[in-house]
């Protein structure tokens, strides 16, 4: 239970509380969580966000005044991207120059909790009971090691399952009434929501350390391997955390092919009943689950990135050093070269050893080679066949065989491509798959999930070759949120 020091400094410190208080709390929250929860923008331009804001201003001055809203619409997303608010973030891509801007997890908690407020036509008790007791069954029985238990919970369950199956084989077949289906898709809605939302934390717990690494950086006159052992030490830290863990491994299930085509098919045939007032929202969750995914791996990539830079500007900086002690050296010798100063010196020796020139060998000219340029006449016939025989990959079959398999579905794994049409080349054919660069198609890989290709070369014996789980995805234009 929180106390009541705990509370005051939440009250002091937290975004989200101080947006409560804020005296344009409507504003902000009606406006904010419409861009950024209701449409799921998590990258918009600051111009285009303060156009959108200039006609929300627009409107509430007509109704409620000129004198309602005095500031402008760029001032009011600078004071809400300040550090004294928090409920905006302000920054640069690599690939433009113009400001970007996302929400931060504050202002998803405090949208998030006046929605609760909201007075609901429908509360659904049965699903998250049934829920709640499922989570129990699962931790129970994933944390028994009896073998004799565990056999006797897999044949009760199969005992249930068979007569479940005779029940369908006489026609009783049990059916959700209307009630129970928006129960259950109450409680789903709710939670792939909340599951969105949860993105923009972990990327903010991801931010916070790469700018503690650069800080690090920054600041280090150490040596190169105890800072590399200090900061691999906290990315191995953050990866093996449970949240870590949680999120490989969510992000895993999104990478699969065949869970994704469960889940699009699922996600349809739920929106097409009728007992269903579907939520515009999770219609395409699985889609905005992937994308969330990918933005917190993209800022996982540039800790890998800081610290190519470091190791890069940090041998420039070793080369720069050696070169200023050798001009030192060099202006120093110059400006004692006209000057008599008595010059004290240790020998490691008290005799000098001398090497005699006639010690050396003497310097032996090469043998010259003799070189016959001369073509006589020969009746041997020549192979030419390893001449006219080399293997051409035809890039533009293997992008028409990508797009062949993109056309019905929103993705597709090397594996299943190569199921359909093996590697006539080999690892040549291999390696063009790898290296598609095709507009409309993106290529995702998963280094942590390893997959074995195998093909047979011209004497037809067996070969392997290790490569990363690699998924082609369609890409579709990315829909204008003005």
């Amino acid at each position: 239970m929180l106390t009541f020091d705990e509370l005051t400094a939440l009250r002091d410190r937290h975004a989200s509380w101080r947006l409560l208080r804020a005296t344009n709390a409507p504003l902000v929250i009606s406006f904010l969580s419409r861009v950024f929860v209701e449409e799921n923008v998590r990258l918009i331009t600051q111009a285009e966000l303060v156009s959108r804001l200039d006609d929300e201003l627009h409107a509430l001055r007509t109704s409620l005044g000129e004198d309602a809203f005095p500031k402008s619409a760029a001032a009011y997303i600078a004071d809400w991207a300040s550090n004294d608010a928090g409920w905006l973030r302000l920054y640069y891509t690599q690939a433009s120059d113009e400001p970007h801007v996302d929400a931060t997890p504050a202002l998803e908690k405090a949208a998030a909790w006046l929605e609760s407020l909201r007075e609901r036509s429908f509360v659904g008790t049965e699903s998250r009971l049934n829920t709640v007791v499922d989570l129990l069954r699962q931790i129970v029985q994933g944390a028994d090691a009896d073998p004799d238990r565990r056999l006797g919970q897999l044949r009760a369950e199969r005992a249930r399952l068979d007569q479940l199956i005779a029940r369908a084989e006489d026609g009783q077949i049990d059916v959700l009434d209307p009630t129970a289906q928006r129960d259950r898709y109450q409680q789903f809605s709710a939670t792939a929501r909340d599951l969105l939302s949860d993105f923009r934390e972990v990327e903010v717990k991801f931010r916070a350390l790469d700018r503690e690494m650069r800080e690090t950086i920054a600041g280090w006159s150490g040596a190169k391997g105890e800072l590399l052992d200090h900061v691999l030490g906290d990315r191995n830290a953050i990866s093996d955390s449970d949240q870590g863990r949680s999120f490989h491994a969510f992000y895993d299930f999104l990478l699969s092919a065949d869970r994704q085509d469960e889940l699009a098919d699922l996600l349809d045939a739920v929106h097409r009943l009728n007992s269903i007032e579907a939520d515009p929202r999770v219609r395409r969750i699985d889609h905005d689950w992937l994308s969330a995914a990918d933005r917190t791996q993209a800022t996982v990539r540039l800790l890998s990135d800081q610290l190519r830079r470091f190791l890069d500007d940090t041998a420039w900086l070793e080369n720069q050093r050696v070169m200023d002690l050798l001009r030192s050296i060099e202006a120093a010798s110059i400006a004692m070269r006209d000057k008599r100063v008595p010059l004290d010196m240790d020998l490691d020796a008290i005799r000098p050893e001398v090497s005699l020139p006639f010690e050396r060998p003497l310097y032996a000219l090469p043998a010259p080679s003799e070189i016959d340029s001369s073509i006589g006449d020969s009746d041997e016939s020549v192979e030419t066949g390893a001449l006219f025989g080399q293997d051409h990959i035809d890039h533009q079959r293997i992008v028409a065989h990508i797009k062949a398999a993109l056309a019905h579905r929103s993705q597709i794994p090397l594996s299943e491509l190569l199921a359909s049409q093996p590697l006539d080349h080999g690892l040549a054919e291999l390696v063009a798959y790898l290296g598609v660069s095709e507009e409309g198609v993106d290529l995702v890989f998963d280094d942590a999930a390893r997959a074995r290709v195998a093909w047979r070369d011209d004497q037809g014996a067996g070969r392997e070759a290790d490569a990363p789980t690699v998924i082609y995805v369609r890409h579709e234009p990315a829909q204008s949120t003005t």
